[in-house]
């Protein structure tokens, strides 16, 4: 009879963790995030995964992917998030790929997220360099000639990104196609290089982006300074953008934000998610933090996974109360 109660007892608690797994709003739905080949998006976006997990999602490792391509995938429903939308520089692959009517983008994920170019400090100083129009003078244009052929090289940033398409329209806004060469192609073997010619003493101009691991190494204020523009001026979606600072300087490019994209119809579908997606903020210094641990060797797939571990520890209480919200809106 002992045996028969305490058979009965298992029974029930078997069926009660299966109904509370069935209870979870993500259970039999598989989720396919999109990241760039950027790999410090990495983090930012298994953080999102390990959420939906905890929602009952099953969630495919990323697909790495052009921006435009993910956002095309996300439309069709191929793909069903990124956690990497910058607002305003992919505007224009945004609003190309179908808009706020496709997409479903709540609430902020990062907030100031900052771009612009850089020159380093010595130069800058020895010959009171502080705006990129003065590099329409040949004379100083020459000090960052890479190759010999009189320009000013300028380390771009890999096409497809859209940072591309706003220093190409910069170039030849600012008066600068005669002096300066823009060089687009693999941005990770380009700031390596430009790194390189750093640390040999040599003058160096790059654009870059926060958070990224590149102003860890190249430290702005101590290593190298940033470069204000003349007047704002931007391409596409972005041309009436004022890019000026409240106290006057203006680097060219606007703080961005970065949002979660998700396909519209499915978010609607799932409510959880959708409120997941809205809710979730990650701390520019976190993501900051963690790409300086990439490059300085945790990059593998355990490394970054610990570390998004790691995060969620830190961070229980938020992470938590995160999840139990998401819950909430799928019962609502």
């Amino acid at each position: 009879m002992r045996k028969l109660i305490m058979t009965a007892t298992t029974l029930t608690l078997l069926m009660a963790g299966q109904s509370y797994a069935a209870s979870l709003p993500g259970e039999g739905i598989t989720v396919k995030p999109v990241q760039s080949t950027i790999s410090g998006e990495t983090f930012q976006t298994l953080l999102v995964s390990r959420a939906l997990e905890k929602l009952g999602y099953k969630v495919d490792a990323p697909d790495e992917v052009d921006y435009n391509v993910g956002y095309t995938s996300i439309a069709s429903g191929d793909a069903t998030f990124t956690a990497v939308n910058w607002q305003p520089l992919h505007d224009d692959m945004y609003l190309a790929a179908g808009g706020d009517k496709v997409f479903y983008r709540e609430g902020t994920y990062v907030t100031g997220a900052a771009q612009g170019y850089l020159i380093d400090k010595k130069t800058a100083e020895k010959y009171h360099i502080t705006n990129i129009e003065q590099l329409k003078d040949p004379k100083i244009a020459r000090l960052f000639d890479a190759n010999g052929d009189g320009k000013a090289d300028l380390t771009g940033c890999t096409p497809g990104w859209g940072c591309e398409a706003v220093i190409n329209h910069q170039v030849k806004a600012y008066q600068l196609e005669n002096t300066v060469q823009a060089n687009m192609g693999n941005y990770s073997a380009m700031m390596a290089d430009t790194i390189a010619r750093y640390k040999q003493g040599k003058p160096i101009l790059y654009y870059t982006w926060t958070p990224y691991w590149v102003s860890d190494v190249l430290k702005p204020g101590r290593d190298v300074v940033w470069l204000q523009v003349p007047f704002s001026s931007l391409p596409g979606a972005q041309k009436n953008v004022d890019t000026k600072l409240p106290n006057g300087a203006n680097y060219g490019f606007p703080v961005n934000t970065m949002h979660i994209v998700a396909n519209k119809a499915w978010a609607e579908k799932n409510p959880a998610a959708a409120r997941l997606f809205a809710e979730m903020k990650l701390p520019l210094a976190d993501i900051n933090a963690q790409n300086a641990r990439m490059n300085a060797g945790e990059s593998s797939d355990a490394d970054v996974n610990r570390q998004v571990d790691g995060w969620i520890h830190a961070h229980q209480a938020v992470f938590n109360q995160w999840i139990n919200d998401a819950l909430a809106a799928a019962k609502s």
